[in-house]
């Protein structure tokens, strides 16, 4: 009897760690419950992605009828920002502060810069699509310039929670750490597509507007929630006396690492082959196909959630030993792929084929 119980007790033991991939990435310092409460701030982001490139993206080309160029130049403003990122995180690593907080300064700075792109936003939409006696260049200016705050913020926010996370994880755990944070922006991807693809199902301005001026609302309490009593004060860390390394030899030390400068130019590559679909796929789903917007922006969710399922693949061959080249250049043929049947799509006028690309 007691080595039946026993027996069970170690099966349900092991049940986590075969069942919940990410029950093994906290530790002592670190529960599940705190670090499931610091990911939300990934939540927003992808709520944020959604809203600029699953929903605004489509309504600005084909409801509101602004040229497909100009949109794809406001999408790519919060994507231009990223390189900023590095600089941001060296920021956050040498802050000085007499709080003794290295990370929550930025996350908070993000945290208003997201919220204050979002709920500026429907102004400057309506003042790009409404007449006024202002010049003419007034609402597309003021849109740009909400699309780079939001951008703005997402980048600084998302930065120092990576890296607070990181402070907070230990050297065993942080992988999983960062892959679980990876998966929290995922399902903050499909949960928001699902939610504006419901609210906007019956479409209008009034509707759209209520929508945004939501997520940053939402954004607010996720970021304030997820950041409260996480970092440890370190005023050793952060004192002004302290001797700090200049960015560029911050720099320099990182590109003279092996392989340092094929990893940058690989990631940059890919990343911009990946994520010029951003701009369109929606327009091309309600222009091509004549998808309604709800049918748009679900698309993100599908397509966020082909991204959890290779996530999953990707995790299970890296323990059994397979090589991550080649797992990479797999991806990279998947991708292909996937582009040639969202291009066949239009040819046999078939959304289902268009969706299977969108997974792919």
């Amino acid at each position: 009897m007691s080595r039946s119980v026993s027996n069970a007790g170690t099966r349900l033991a092991g049940f986590g760690h075969r069942w919940l991939p990410f029950a093994d990435a906290t530790s002592a310092d670190l529960s599940l419950s705190r670090l499931l409460r610091l990911s939300l701030f990934q939540l927003s982001t992808g709520m944020a992605i959604v809203l600029l490139t699953g929903t605004l993206n489509r309504v600005m080309v084909v409801e509101l009828g602004q040229p497909a160029s100009w949109v794809a130049l406001m999408l790519a403003i919060p994507l231009l920002m990223a390189p900023a990122r590095a600089l941001i995180g060296y920021r956050s690593d040498h802050h000085r502060s007499y709080l003794g907080w290295r990370r929550i300064p930025f996350l908070w700075a993000g945290t208003m810069m997201q919220f204050g792109g979002l709920a500026f936003l429907p102004f400057a939409l309506i003042l790009m699509t409404e007449s006024h006696s202002g010049p003419a260049f007034l609402g597309p200016s003021a849109t740009m310039a909400a699309f780079l705050l939001t951008g703005l913020g997402m980048h600084v926010s998302q930065t120092a929670g990576l890296a607070l996370a990181t402070d907070l994880a230990t050297e065993d755990t942080r992988p999983r750490v960062v892959a679980l944070l990876y998966l929290m922006l995922l399902i903050g991807m499909i949960g928001s597509a699902l939610i504006f693809a419901a609210l906007l199902k019956d479409f209008g301005y009034v509707r759209l507007i209520q929508v945004i001026q939501s997520a940053a609302v939402v954004t607010l309490i996720l970021n304030v929630f997820a950041m409260f009593k996480q970092e440890v004060r370190r005023p050793d860390l952060t004192a002004h006396a302290l001797a700090r390394p200049t960015f560029g030899s911050a720099w320099r030390d990182f590109i003279t690492l092996p392989q340092a400068r094929r990893l940058l130019w690989a990631l940059g590559l890919g990343t911009m082959g990946f994520t010029m679909q951003d701009i369109l796929l929606e327009p091309y789903g309600a222009q091509v196909l004549g998808l309604s917007v709800s049918g748009t922006t679900m698309l993100t969710a599908i397509f966020a959630g082909g991204m959890v399922l290779a996530l999953l693949i990707t995790a299970r061959s890296l323990a059994k030993g397979t090589d991550p080249i080649l797992i990479a250049s797999i991806g990279v043929l998947f991708g292909v792929a996937a582009f040639s049947l969202v291009c066949l799509s239009a040819l046999v006028d078939s959304s289902s084929l268009f969706q299977l690309g969108v997974v792919l």
